[in-house]
């Protein structure tokens, strides 16, 4: 047993825990009996419990400095809210030239298209108003489509490039509020989130900094 990684992963699924131990305010002796008793470790490895949670609350003092530039960044980020979003999932082998003349009918009609390309599929994202163009290349190439989406759309300053660990705590933001994230892309400054309409306005109200 790796008593600094169970001490570790001990701490990360008790959150109130982290958060004490993140402010300074754990009494580290009675931590480690406790972590003792409820991993059933042995009494003797009570020093390296105790050990490993002095360098934990390190790290995480360490990761609250970082947090405190995130949040700075964030709160010059300006938010942009799409709703009416399709989410089509294509299988992978495709003709990609179809793709091309979507992207090219949809930016006629003043619309956007993101594309992501996986292992396993190529999923195109977009307005929903559009989506007689998609079901025009492949209507029998769709593996699975979803609608009535919103797309969160996060336009940060230059500096994101300078800040590190932001699309960490923006993910981080999203599961400690059980909102799923069905698909997520960036581009340079832009952090892109497309999120189930029912998750609006909780979205809205955590991201707000």
């Amino acid at each position: 047993m790796n008593i600094t990684k169970e001490t570790e992963k001990y701490v990360v699924e008790h959150p109130s825990i982290k958060d004490a131990l993140k402010k300074g305010l754990i009494n580290y002796s009675k931590l480690s009996r406790q972590i003792i008793q409820e991993l059933s470790m042995k009494k003797g490895d009570f020093d390296a419990i105790l050990a490993a949670l002095r360098r934990l609350e390190y790290k995480l003092k360490k990761k609250k400095t970082f947090e405190k530039q995130i949040k700075e960044l964030l709160k010059n980020t300006k938010l942009e809210i799409k709703n009416k979003i399709m989410v089509c999932i294509l299988e992978k082998n495709v003709f990609y030239g179809n793709v091309l003349e979507i992207q090219k009918e949809i930016k006629r009609l003043k619309g956007e298209l993101h594309i992501v390309e996986g292992v396993n599929a190529l999923t195109l994202i977009t307005e929903q108003e559009f989506e007689k163009i998609i079901n025009k290349y492949y209507r029998n190439k769709i593996i699975k489509k979803n609608k009535d989406l919103i797309e969160i759309i996060l336009r940060s300053p230059e500096s994101l490039e300078e800040v590190p660990g932001v699309v960490g705590y923006l993910y981080s933001l999203f599961a400690e509020n059980n909102v799923n994230i069905l698909e997520t892309l960036s581009c340079w400054t832009d952090t892109i989130f497309v999120i189930k309409e029912k998750d609006f306005e909780k979205t809205v109200k955590m991201l707000s900094f």
